[in-house]
């Protein structure tokens, strides 16, 4: 035992190698890298490095979701020195056409869609549609909706539909150009096959979208907020957050709104649509210089003439009329901008005429935009300049189209009620008014006073109490011709089949003596039931025999 424990505690001897031994385990390690690499080939995505900024802004455009302002500029620069160096590249041609759309869209500069529409064409002249160039396409369909010329967008993306079903990029296309062109029960089909295809931010921003048309409010948030899950970057976060900013508003929640705002500046700042969101809710809060400085910044970063309208009104109502008419001049020269880069802004500018300009002009620029986009806002803005124009019966028909399809507007709303009230209807424009009130009661800083006032004034009976609802002579029953009741028919006797003549015997001659003990022996008991022929039931007057007989 003291060896073994001896031999235990020596150390072992040291383990040397040969220089022929480590070239053998050299080779072996180079075969076996060798071999990996030949089974499986390295890939793009095994680099473990994060993105670069030109990568997230393709990644973004080609999924059709919001990109950072960095990261578009990135890709810009990336792009066009790619066609610099390869003219033919027809893939680099389509992603920076489409890279020029998300920087119109994002700056509100519309100078950027005649340049994505001049790279998409190059794209298309490389490799035409025919051949599947569709990228292309879809850019092509999304400028159009970015245009707001639905009808062109909804040609390119059914193209792309027709020959590649399975391509989920076209539906979001789809669903936008049907919803511009006022066809929501198309939009509603697309969203599904677009549900089926494919699952992410995409598909959850189209559902919030047609959601919000049918007036399925909770269900548009719940969008939403699916789409924040699937939102990857801070820029998408932040487009998911101003949309339900966007939707708090239109139900009234101004407090609740001014958050989502909030937050969606927070993690993207250069968000300006987002600026315009908390500039609208701090107007409504009561809170109109900050509101005012907020609407200024917004404008000088995207100068979108919804904008410059939603502040001219705000100065409007504050008593400021001479800065009012500075943004009104300014919306004219935005709208003249965008005609000219192929943006048509009629409903804005309708709205405008309407309500500060020449309704008649109005009533002919939303009737031309009618008769190619019958969508819910036009149908409002056309109903509206009518009113205003003095033709509230043709009014009335245009508001009754913006209104039924289920988008719950206090704007819309209250244009109703008002034209209703001017052909003398005011049960109807009680109710309207009434709606306008519950859905958003600060939806304006110009109409919510005046939804409120004409409330007030229609909003209980006339002066005196239930004798003056009485009819001012007493009620008389009219005569009424008495209705010539037909005769009824004699009901026909129903026929009874004719009983078989039993046949006839021959007579038997009587056998003397014999007779009467034969029908004596032939008759049975009779019990008191049987007693009682059928002629005694048919007959109740005669008598029962008696028992002797």
């Amino acid at each position: 035992m003291d060896r073994i424990d001896e031999e235990a505690q020596q150390p072992a001897p040291p383990v040397t190698f040969t220089g022929r031994k480590t070239l053998v385990a050299a080779a072996v390690a180079v075969v076996l890298i060798a071999g990996a690499l030949l089974i499986r080939p390295a890939r793009t995505g095994d680099d473990a490095r994060p993105p670069g900024p030109s990568e997230r802004a393709a990644s973004a455009v080609g999924l059709g979701t919001p990109a950072a302002a960095v990261d578009l500029t990135a890709l810009v620069a990336d792009r066009e020195k790619q066609v610099t160096r390869h003219p033919d590249d027809v893939a680099s041609w389509a992603v920076l056409g489409s890279a020029y759309l998300e920087q119109g869209r994002r700056t509100a500069d519309t100078a950027w869609y005649p340049r994505s529409e001049k790279a998409l064409k190059r794209s298309l002249e490389l490799r035409p549609a025919e051949q599947g160039n569709f990228d292309a396409m879809t850019g092509m369909g999304s400028l159009a909706n970015a245009r707001r010329d639905f009808g062109t967008g909804k040609k390119w993306g059914e193209l792309v539909r027709a020959q590649a079903p399975q391509r989920w990029s076209a539906y979001p296309v789809l669903v936008d150009a049907y919803t511009g062109l006022g066809d929501y029960k198309a939009a509603q089909k697309a969203l599904e096959r677009l549900e089926e295809l494919h699952s992410g931010l995409a598909s959850n921003l189209r559902a919030s979208q047609v959601y919000r048309d049918r007036g399925w409010r909770e269900d548009a948030v719940v969008a939403l907020e699916h789409a924040g899950g699937a939102a990857k970057t801070p820029a998408e976060k932040a487009y998911v957050l101003f949309r339900l900013g966007e939707l708090l508003w239109e139900r009234g929640d101004a407090a609740e709104a001014l958050g989502q705002y909030e937050a969606a500046l927070r993690t993207d700042p250069a968000r300006a649509e987002a600026l315009g969101g908390r500039a609208r809710t701090l107007a409504a809060l009561g809170r109109g210089g900050e509101a005012v400085r907020d609407y200024r910044l917004a404008l000088g970063r995207t100068p979108l003439p919804q904008l410059a309208l939603e502040l001219g009104e705000l100065l409007e109502s504050l008593g400021r009329a001479d800065e009012a008419r500075v943004l009104y001049d300014a919306l004219g020269t935005m709208t003249k901008r965008g005609g000219a880069h192929g943006v048509d802004e009629s409903v804005v500018l309708g709205l405008y005429e309407a309500d500060h300009g020449d309704p008649s002009a109005a009533v002919r620029r939303l009737s031309q935009e009618w008769s190619s986009n019958k969508s819910m806002q036009v149908a409002d803005a056309l109903g509206w300049a009518l009113h205003k124009a003095g033709d509230d019966t043709a009014a009335l028909e245009y508001a009754k189209k913006a209104t039924e399809p289920g988008l719950r507007s206090a704007e819309f709303a209250y244009h109703r009620a008002v034209i209703e009230r001017g052909l003398g209807d005011e049960a109807a424009a009680r109710r309207h008014l009434q709606e306008a009130m519950r859905t958003n009661p600060r939806f304006s800083p110009v109409r919510s006073p005046l939804a409120k006032e004409a409330l007030e004034a229609v909003g209980q009976p006339a002066q005196g109490g239930p004798e003056n609802l009485q009819p001012r002579t007493p009620w008389v029953e009219p005569e009424l011709p008495k209705p010539n009741k037909p005769k009824p028919a004699p009901a026909k006797p129903k026929s009874q089949p004719a009983k078989p003549k039993p046949e006839a015997k021959p007579e038997a001659k009587p056998v003397p003596g014999a007779s009467r003990a034969k029908a004596e022996q032939a008759e049975p008991e009779r019990t008191p039931e049987a007693a009682r022929p059928d002629s005694a039931a048919a007959d109740p007057e005669q008598e029962p025999r008696s028992e002797q007989d």
